[in-house]
């Protein structure tokens, strides 16, 4: 399968992720239990686009509705939930902290990205920011020195990062 394809088969959609956060966030509230107009309300949409939406995520065995129409999360779609905010936690702390983009947009980018990254991805950034909090003196002179670092591209334009083409360049000039 070609790379880019692998998108569209994230089993896992934005819009899903944020039903099932609500759900999550909704159900904490009442015992687990959500009703569509609190879902809505939280997610700041109608009531009809979150039915719709509930079905394609009852359909995948995500969550699951009872006799007066509440919904619950399955362990399925809690364990989907779960693993979202863990993502969400770690990209933002990864973005924000390491990188030092500003939380605001640190918030806004993990957003984006969240549901699309592997769990071993997740897993292997989480291992990451645990080894960059270590509790050595090259983990503690790494960050401040990536933030002082600006990275002025060579002459040529080229380094072992773009090779051949530069990347900062082709950034910069991004839409």
């Amino acid at each position: 399968m070609e790379t880019w394809k692998e998108f569209e088969a994230n089993e896992l959609t934005h819009s899903a992720a944020h039903h099932l956060l609500a759900i999550y966030d909704v159900g904490l509230k009442y015992g687990g239990w959500a009703r569509v107009s609190d879902i809505a309300r939280d997610l700041n949409i109608t009531r009809g686009s979150v039915s719709i939406n509930l079905r394609a995520l009852k359909k995948r065995g995500w969550v699951e509705t009872d006799a007066h129409r509440l919904v619950k999360l399955t362990s399925t779609g809690l364990q989907a939930a779960k693993s979202v905010m863990a993502k969400r936690v770690i990209l933002k702390t990864f973005i924000s902290d390491i990188l030092g983009v500003p939380r605001t947009q640190a918030e806004i980018d993990s957003c984006k990205i969240e549901h699309l990254i592997s769990q071993a991805t997740g897993e292997r950034l989480a291992l990451f920011l645990r080894f960059l909090s270590g509790d050595t003196r090259a983990t503690h002179d790494l960050i401040p020195r990536f933030r002082r670092f600006r990275g002025d591209c060579p002459k040529n334009r080229t380094c072992d990062v773009c090779k051949g083409q530069c990347l900062m360049d082709e950034l910069k000039r991004a839409i």
